[in-house]
């Protein structure tokens, strides 16, 4: 008589489980279709000049770039170069809960955006989501930290190992045309972020 609420027990988990996949994978579909879907929008209609919403540093208009920047890319090249972290890394934050993608995105986005506006020189337009990436790494491997769960750890050893290199070089001004203070200031956001939320993480993990 036992057996059927096993059963019953583990088709609930099962269907649970792949409720909470689809939901991930929704949103994250919707997440970085939507930069896409802009970036055809501004390729298809140049009159409209959309990347001009940016972070301009130092201006008070230029602030919302902070909301909009992540969203506009100067080509297909830097759009499909950011896609991938977008949704390796995207979706290592979605776990355990969705709500952790939303608190490392958000803290990316302030970071980045906050710091490309305060160290960017006069008169620059900064674009892309590669703050968001540098926010994502920052948020999973302090997560790491914060929780000392072995799971969280060997996320972050494995992001540390994946994207060091580029986190290093990326962090650094030597790249013309990169907007290293995004990435700086993504990388600072989403540790921010994760410290913030570590009394969650932890009792999660």
């Amino acid at each position: 008589m036992a057996q059927p609420c096993i059963s019953t027990a583990s088709s609930r988990a099962a269907g649970s489980f792949v409720d909470q996949f689809k939901a991930r994978v929704a949103l994250l579909a919707l997440f970085v279709g939507s930069m896409w879907a802009v970036f055809l929008l501004s390729v298809s209609t140049p009159f409209l000049h959309l990347n001009r919403h940016g972070v301009v540093p130092h201006t008070l208009d230029g602030l919302q770039g902070i909301l909009f920047a992540p969203w506009l890319h100067a080509g297909l090249l830097h759009i499909t170069a950011n896609t991938g972290g977008l949704l390796v890394l995207g979706w290592l934050t979605m776990w355990p809960r969705i709500a952790n993608f939303w608190q490392a995105t958000v803290g990316a986005m302030l970071g980045a955006g906050l710091c490309a506006w305060l160290l960017g020189a006069p008169y620059s337009v900064h674009i892309g989501a590669s703050g968001v990436v540098f926010g994502y790494v920052g948020y999973l491997v302090a997560r790491g930290f914060y929780t000392h769960s072995l799971l969280s750890i060997l996320v972050a050893l494995f992001v540390a190992s994946s994207y060091g290199l580029s986190l290093l070089f990326g962090l650094l001004p030597i790249y013309p045309g990169v907007s290293w203070q995004s990435h700086l200031g993504g990388a600072i956001g989403g540790i921010i972020a994760a410290r913030l939320s570590r009394q969650t993480l932890r009792h999660l993990a």
